[in-house]
């Protein structure tokens, strides 16, 4: 179990602790770091203004609490959800489901990256790796749920919804197909195996992560399939909810499998 006991009160200072110990040189660094790939991922616009800030803020808060590998994973992310973005966009254009010109906004940055940054600062305060694993699992599930959509209708019109298996227009909420799906999957393994090559996990926690981020993947199309349809949910609370079902499998599974 995990020790509620970590959590108290001075958690704040302790992370300000965590962010400081390294002296203004690295505060300034990150604050640097992060609005410059703030301001280019709005000049590419891979996000609105909105989405800009709240990219920031996300950055920052994982650069300062885990250090440039996990700002690499978060650009990782943010390269493979831009990639396969662009993919087929003229036929995603026609099918009516491409991205908005004006990229994503500060409330789908938060949906899909929110829980990541809550993990870092919960590992910047106990210093436990299962929060490191809970933060991977977070930004695998966030870029596994966009690549398998995005490639899924890419490659093909038509998608399988995933509580009936009926054929569905490919871009329906909890429609997958197995293209989108296979390509969620290496999308997940890949965020993982970048944490492992930046020093963030190590074997154990690559198949934790890449699990569980996948599982999330698949909550995320349940939730699309059964709530958003029926417009109990909007998207942003299903991805918000999906990378936190991929956070709370990583706990799960980090004290399952030793």
């Amino acid at each position: 179990m995990i020790r509620v006991t970590r959590f108290s009160v001075l958690m704040p200072f302790q992370i300000f602790g965590a962010w400081t110990a390294g002296g203004g040189r690295r505060l300034g660094i990150a604050i640097a770091v992060t609005l410059g790939f703030a301001v280019l991922a709005r000049l590419i616009r891979g996000v609105s203004v909105t989405g800009a800030v709240a990219g920031a803020v996300v950055s920052f808060v994982l650069y300062l609490s885990l250090g440039v590998g996990a700002f690499v994973v978060l650009v990782s992310v943010f390269v493979l959800a831009s990639v396969t973005t662009r993919l087929g966009h003229a036929q995603k254009e026609r099918d009516g489901t491409a991205e908005k010109k004006g990229g994503r906004s500060g409330s789908q940055v938060l949906a899909n990256l929110g829980v990541a940054a809550l993990a870092a600062l919960l590992y910047a305060s106990t210093v436990d790796a299962i929060f490191m694993v809970a933060m991977a699992a977070a930004l695998g599930e966030a870029a596994a749920d966009t690549v398998s959509s995005e490639f899924g209708q890419a490659r093909s019109h038509k998608a399988l919804l995933i509580t009936t298996w009926e054929e569905v227009p490919a871009g329906t909420d909890g429609g997958i197909s197995a293209a989108g799906t296979i390509a969620g999957m290496v999308a997940a393994a890949m965020i993982s195996g970048v944490c492992v090559a930046v020093g963030l996990l190590n074997r154990r926690g690559f198949g934790i992560s890449t699990m569980a981020a996948i599982c999330g993947m698949l909550v995320d199309s349940f939730l699309g399939a059964s709530l958003e349809r029926r417009g109990v949910l909007q998207n942003n609370a299903v991805n918000f909810l999906s990378t936190v079902a991929a956070a709370l499998l990583a706990l799960l599974f980090f004290r399952l499998f030793p």
